[in-house]
């Protein structure tokens, strides 16, 4: 998420009620999670495994529970609770605006898309040409759909991340500021939805192609020309690369790989990150002629087990 203008390291510790380490007109341009900072933005981090790969990461301002030796380059801001400190800077920055009315006034929708009854369209939302938006789609603010897509019925984008901290008290929500993006030419079937980024952007690159139910978690990049099966879960900070294919009931865990033109055979469970150009199955995935060999096995157990029995 980058600003609207660049501020000071004095005015955002100061919005936020933080000590700082480093000069005061020292420039910061946004903020983002680990996975996505760029130079000027803001990380937090607030757990000790942590420190130094934020210290370490392209932001050049991390906000941390501890004061440390500041990093050439980088400043600090010390707060005791990070975690509540950037959601503060979220709602700042990206305030929750109720809309008045199902279409908002600062929609844009291109020439030739056929909006349907009872779709609802946030604030800024953004929507391509020749684009078909079937009933009872909601389309939350600022996501951006380019031209030629289609969403069917009951699919919400935008929605928030699944992302929280246990607290003795209950879980404590981070807030959600980021964007859905949708390139030209993607179909999306009925009943899907497709969280918004935290800070950053949900992509699903030009060409893809989603089923019906299907769930992709926060900050996400999903590549061009993939085709992703009905009941897939996508967790949050995954990156599918170009032209994978997932078939039914796929699971996927959160912030890894897979690889351009892998495919997932359906009911698979990916724990970690996959080379590309290769096939897949089970729970965890491996190799599909691989796993099959090995259930081919275990099938042979029993009458191992029988004829090895009778000997002994």
């Amino acid at each position: 998420m980058k600003f609207p203008r660049t501020h000071t390291l004095q005015e955002i510790a100061e919005l936020i009620g933080t000590e700082y380490v480093g000069p005061d007109d020292f420039p910061v341009k946004g903020m983002n999670e680990i996975h996505v900072v760029e130079n000027g933005d803001i990380v937090f981090v607030d757990h000790p495994k942590y420190y130094d790969k934020a210290l370490q990461s392209a932001a050049t301002v991390v906000l941390i529970n501890k004061e440390v030796e500041c990093p050439e380059g980088k400043a600090l801001l010390i707060s005791d609770d990070p975690f509540r400190d950037f959601n503060k800077l979220t709602l700042h920055f990206k305030p929750f605006q109720a809309s008045q009315n199902s279409i908002s006034e600062s929609a844009s929708i291109g020439k030739g898309t056929i909006i349907q009854p009872n779709v609802f369209i946030g604030n800024n939302v953004k929507i391509g040409e020749n684009c078909l938006i079937h009933a009872n789609v909601a389309i939350y603010d600022n996501c951006v759909i380019g031209d030629n897509v289609t969403i069917h019925a009951g699919t919400v984008l935008g929605s928030d991340a699944f992302y929280y901290k246990n607290r003795p008290e209950g879980f404590d929500k981070l807030l959600s500021g980021g964007r859905v993006v949708i390139e030209n030419n993607v179909d999306i079937g009925a009943s899907c939805t497709i969280d918004r980024g935290v800070t950053g952007d949900t992509t699903i690159k030009e060409g893809s192609k989603l089923d019906n139910q299907i769930q992709v978690g926060h900050d996400t990049v999903i590549g061009k020309k993939c085709l992703i099966a009905s009941h897939t879960g996508i967790a949050g900070c995954v990156v599918v690369e170009d032209e994978v294919t997932m078939w039914g009931q796929v699971g996927v865990t959160s912030g890894i790989t897979i690889g351009k033109k892998a495919v997932i055979l359906a009911q698979t469970g990916i724990a970690k990150s996959l080379e590309g150009g290769k096939t897949y199955f089970g729970s965890p995935a491996e190799e599909s002629r691989e796993k099959l060999k090995q259930m081919a096995y275990v099938r042979r157990i029993p009458e191992l087990l029988e004829k090895f029995g009778k000997n002994s």
